[in-house]
């Protein structure tokens, strides 16, 4: 799952990675963050944020913390807490982030490969 908001050039980008083996399900509890490149781990997020200070952009991933994933019903609440290191601040930024009640919706087409 991908999920993405921003606003007045300041935003943020999560993606959920259930892993091999599990499918398109989303299991509720907290999720570890990945680094962009892993590709082993069998489950976990990676964030990103961007924000601008003054009119400069920033931007950074994050390397610390974890996604906290609760459904109900057709809706997930996805919460990202963690920090991660801005080079052109030259020190660590903290992030809170979350994504209130979004609709899931129904997988038509699997994303497994076929024969």
């Amino acid at each position: 799952m991908l999920l993405q908001g921003s606003t007045g050039g300041n935003g943020v980008i999560l993606w959920l990675r259930a892993g091999r083996g599990g499918g398109d399900s989303l299991a509720a509890g907290p999720w570890p963050l990945l680094q962009r490149g892993d590709t082993v781990s069998p489950r976990g997020a990676t964030v990103a944020v961007r924000y601008m200070l003054n009119e400069v952009a920033h931007g950074l991933p994050l390397d610390s913390g974890a996604v906290e994933v609760r459904q109900t019903g057709g809706v997930v609440t996805v919460v990202a807490r963690g920090t991660g290191l801005e080079t052109m601040a030259a020190g660590r930024v903290a992030l809170e982030a979350s994504f209130d009640a979004v609709a899931l919706e129904t997988v038509t087409v699997s994303c497994r490969p076929g024969p």
